[in-house]
């Protein structure tokens, strides 16, 4: 059996450990949990149940973005070199759904640096973001990146890959998702998503005869789809799951930093982010910020995967020795 949470985020950690006490996989949309420290818990208390967890960054299983990940693997167009995202609502939200909802890194940006992650095939370093607000005025008064309603981030990653991401919570012309890979070999990118492929030849305009799609659910209903059937497969054919508690963990990461860079107005490694959780056993977290500073037994980790038990399939396939060695890591 297993539990699908499209709950409310704020649920989402709770409802995670709650399925994973009573022995069933579990399907969570992103976010894990919004508290950094809450998200490692729930993602150790799968872990150790034994339990399958999947988290929904539905991107992923986009046709589009998949084949420019497929053409990466394959190294069609050579080594990345410059990695560019862009994401552009057709619309900005509504002042409530903004207010206390993480702000635009965690609530809209998160989307896109998952996937210069998924993109590169590497773990970032380090990150530089910026944000402004020009839309919607009334947002400009709140707390943090609640008050951008405009971003933009570039992400370092090994060897000197860039990656750019550029978001925005209106685009007069529909929704706007587009993915770039340059490489040392040539160039991969897609285009916007159209209802159809009909294009209008006319005196004053040629073009596409409709505008692309307005609406997230319609722009990535293929995905949806396909995510579920990959998580189903998952599970009748035991494999190991495509998108990991280690991945939705990763993208919280990425976004706390860009939230923490465009305040400070400075470069930011991901392990500034990670090095604030400190947990006594693998479900017992919190952040240094929230506790004292350095307590006893604190060891500073480098990389979000040394917070996390092994998951279930790396269990299988490397036996109970992994598990028993991490355990007795959080043990002291």
């Amino acid at each position: 059996d297993a539990v699908w949470i499209c709950s409310p985020s704020q649920y989402h950690a709770d409802q995670i450990k709650a399925c994973a006490a009573n022995g069933k996989d579990v399907f969570c949309e992103k976010p894990i949990a919004t508290d950094l420290a809450e998200t490692v818990e729930a993602i150790n208390a799968c872990n150790e149940a034994g339990v399958k967890l999947m988290i929904g960054l539905q991107r992923r299983f986009d046709s589009n973005f998949m084949r420019v990940r497929e053409s990466v693997v394959k190294g069609e167009v050579g080594d990345p070199i410059i990695i560019k995202l862009c994401s552009r609502d057709p619309a900005p939200p509504p002042y409530e759904y903004v207010k206390g909802g993480g702000g635009i890194f965690a609530d809209m940006a998160v989307h896109d640096l998952d996937m210069t992650r998924f993109l590169a095939g590497k773990d970032p370093i380090d990150i530089l973001a910026v944000g402004s607000t020009h839309i919607d005025m009334s947002i400009e008064n709140l707390p943090g990146s609640e008050k951008y309603d405009t971003a933009s981030c570039i992400v370092r990653y090994p060897g000197g890959v860039q990656a750019m991401v550029d978001v925005c919570r209106q685009s007069s012309y529909g929704y706007d998702q587009r993915a770039e890979v340059l490489g040392t070999m040539g160039m991969i990118q897609t285009d916007n998503v159209y209802p159809n492929t009909a294009k209008i030849y006319k005196s004053h305009f040629t073009g596409n005869a409709d505008m692309p799609y307005d609406f997230f659910l319609s722009r990535y209903n293929e995905a949806y789809v396909t995510e579920t059937i990959a998580f189903c497969e998952s599970l009748v054919n035991d494999t190991p799951v495509p998108c990991t508690g280690e991945d939705g963990l990763v993208a919280l990461v990425m976004a706390l930093a860009a939230d923490k860079s465009a305040e400070e107005g400075r470069w930011v490694s991901f392990r500034e982010i990670i090095e604030q959780v400190f947990c006594v056993s693998p479900t017992e977290c919190s952040l240094l910020a929230q506790s004292e500073a350095f307590p006893e037994g604190f060891k500073p980790v480098n990389a979000a995967g040394d917070l996390l038990l092994p998951d279930v399939d790396s269990v299988k396939k490397g036996g109970l020795g992994a598990m028993a060695k991490k355990l007795l890591s959080f043990a002291g």
